[in-house]
């Protein structure tokens, strides 16, 4: 009878103890990428909807760099927690915008990090100079 319930014990401990310790990966809160750029995403409505601020470290133009507001949109939450999510950052000191797409990860050691990618679109005075209006990179954000 012994050895039955120990194993009944473990089988369950096996099987419910992953359930407990997996995390979800919350968008909301403050934020680092790669490059030293800081955003704070604000709570996440019913809709998936949310807004936040975002300053970035680098820049191209010559214009002191001001913090700008972003808005964006989660997708509902898939069993593991690790949502896909969208948005756009309407810069404040220059004539461009940026949208980033990524997913919300939890890594092995239970840190949250944000894997996405963006495409940002800058004013051109001709569209002659249209070939030069894009660019693509990819950024991973760090909770702080």
């Amino acid at each position: 009878m012994v050895q039955v319930t120990s194993f009944l014990l473990m089988l369950t401990v096996a099987l419910v103890a992953p359930g407990l310790s997996a995390r979800k990966c919350v968008l909301t809160g403050y934020w680092m990428n790669d490059l030293g750029s800081n955003m704070t995403i604000g709570e996440v409505n019913e809709e998936g909807e949310f807004t936040g601020s975002y300053r970035t470290a680098v820049t191209a133009t010559t214009n002191k760099i001001r913090v700008s507001p972003l808005q964006g949109s989660q997708h509902r939450m898939n069993q593991k927690g690790q949502p896909t999510f969208g948005f756009t950052v309407n810069w404040s000191f220059s004539d461009s915008v940026t949208v980033f797409t990524g997913q919300c990860f939890v890594d092995k050691g239970g840190m949250e990090v944000l894997k996405t990618m963006w495409l940002l679109r800058s004013h051109v005075d001709d569209i002659k100079n249209d070939w030069k209006a894009m660019r693509v990179g990819t950024n991973i954000f760090t909770r702080l």
